[in-house]
């Protein structure tokens, strides 16, 4: 065989292989990955694709700002205010709706600040500033961190220093903390599902329709930052928000408990029942 034919057939063959091998870098949030979702979803997702999803897990804020600065493909998020931001300045296209769960604010089964039973959570944040209780904050500038600086500043009011601990941690690092110090926190229902059996933690306020957390997923500008790999992105936003995704995402229920409802193509209203 002439040489130069010998490579042709080469490349041909190694070319579907160095396809198959091409990485996603996605930034996500801690909720995503605590909660047992992406070990579910991205395996089927690389099965079919051949792709491999590399997830860097961070605090919204901090999943924005790997995108913003082109360290990522795509970011899977739920803070649409920064969304639409993030989009609105050029960082990021094709925003899309994927999911939704809901916000939770966990606690010991003594609740001190006898909160238990309310759907009010702007009620319950007034209870807990004003015990002796402590409360333990994300504090980093995550979707979860945003909601809850928002429910105080609505109530008006903040547990005194040395009641409010700022961690600038991940949720379940929160949670951990919140068990040990018996303590409140604000928590999606997805990673508090996850570590209810290790922390010990209730759920005692739920079902307020200002709890609604919507995730949206956003490939990363080309435009702005020529190395991301726009295809890659897309083929995970595409596969995502598919009736296949979204199947996939239904299908999620560790214990026989649904944690996440697919939104791509039924946006949700914002009502929370439960």
């Amino acid at each position: 065989m002439h040489l130069r034919s010998f490579l042709a057939l080469a490349v041909l063959a190694i070319a579907p292989f160095a396809h198959a091998q091409q990485t996603i870098r996605l930034s996500t949030t801690t909720s995503t990955e605590n909660s047992g979702l992406l070990a579910w979803l991205l395996p089927a997702f690389e099965a079919k694709t051949g792709s491999k999803v590399r997830v860097i897990s961070v605090g919204t804020g901090k999943a924005l700002e790997l995108a913003r600065n082109g360290d990522v493909d795509v970011t899977l998020v739920h803070a649409r205010g920064a969304e639409d931001k993030f989009v609105a300045e050029g960082h990021g296209i094709d925003r899309r709706d994927v999911m939704y769960n809901d916000f939770v604010v966990a606690g010991p089964a003594a609740d001190p600040a006898r909160v238990s039973g309310g759907k009010d959570v702007i009620a319950a944040f007034k209870k807990i500033a004003a015990s002796d209780a402590k409360f333990i904050s994300r504090g980093d500038n995550s979707g979860t961190d945003v909601m809850e600086k928002s429910y105080w500043k609505t109530a008006g009011v903040q547990p005194a220093t040395g009641k409010y601990v700022s961690a600038g941690l991940g949720m379940g690092e929160v949670l951990n903390m919140a068990a040990e110090l018996q303590a409140y926190t604000l928590t999606d229902r997805a990673t508090y599902s996850s570590y209810k059996a290790r922390t010990g933690l209730e759920v005692l306020v739920q079902g307020d329709p200002r709890m609604y957390n919507p995730y949206g997923i956003i490939a990363v500008n080309p435009e702005r930052h020529k190395g991301v790999n726009h295809k890659g992105a897309m083929q995970l936003i595409d596969w995502i928000t598919s009736s296949e995704g979204q199947q996939k995402i239904a299908s999620f229920k560790p214990q026989g408990q649904q944690l996440f409802f697919p939104s791509a193509s039924k946006p949700q209203a914002g009502a929370i029942s439960r």
